[in-house]
């Protein structure tokens, strides 16, 4: 009895003192990796909206959105270019967070793939540059589509599934269709 006693302090210890030192680099990168996000997001941002490095872009809200951003070419906000949705949807094994360019006429100017965890080999690859390529296949297939067309091949779409993961490619083509409907019905 006393030795389970000993090692249950033991490892209560252990316990405690990892917590401690978890939660201490947990309030030292907090910082960095917000900054590190709000830098992905400019970049994004900049790729969906392309024009607007030189103009401006401005954080909007709507009731039933958190939020979405419109661009424009100068500063002075003339010259639209169009809006950038921040979409997440559910992967096979991460929360996929994306960013979706449209212009007025409901066409996707660009997407752009913001955060993923997923299998790598497989849901990766929504990320994937092929040779002699300079944007990510699965993601410049959105490129100039109109937002209700938006659909997989599967479904009678144009969007290629990414082999062995259609879940990841499901879940981006879905939440992207959803999200940007949703955006111009409340606009």
């Amino acid at each position: 009895m006393k030795e389970i006693f000993k090692f249950a302090l033991v490892l209560g210890l252990v316990t405690g003192i990892a917590a401690c030192a978890l939660g201490v680099v947990n309030q030292i990168t907090q910082p960095r990796i917000a900054l590190q996000q709000q830098l992905a997001l400019n970049a994004g941002l900049y790729r969906v909206l392309p024009g607007s490095e030189n103009g401006c872009i401005i954080e909007q809200h709507l009731d039933g959105l958190n939020m979405y951003y419109t661009g424009y070419l100068n500063r002075d906000t003339t010259d639209f270019i169009g809006y950038a949705l921040p979409v997440e949807s559910k992967g096979y094994s991460s929360t996929i967070r994306t960013l979706v360019g449209l212009d007025s006429l409901r066409n996707i100017i660009s997407l752009k793939i913001l955060f993923q965890q997923e299998t790598p080999g497989l849901g990766t690859k929504c990320e994937e540059v092929r040779p002699g390529e300079t944007e990510p296949w699965f993601q410049y297939q959105f490129k100039g589509l109109f937002v209700p067309d938006v659909a997989l091949d599967k479904n009678g779409g144009s969007i290629h599934c990414i082999t062995g993961a259609t879940i990841t490619s499901a879940a981006i083509t879905d939440a992207v269709k959803e999200s940007s409907v949703k955006l111009f019905s409340e606009l």
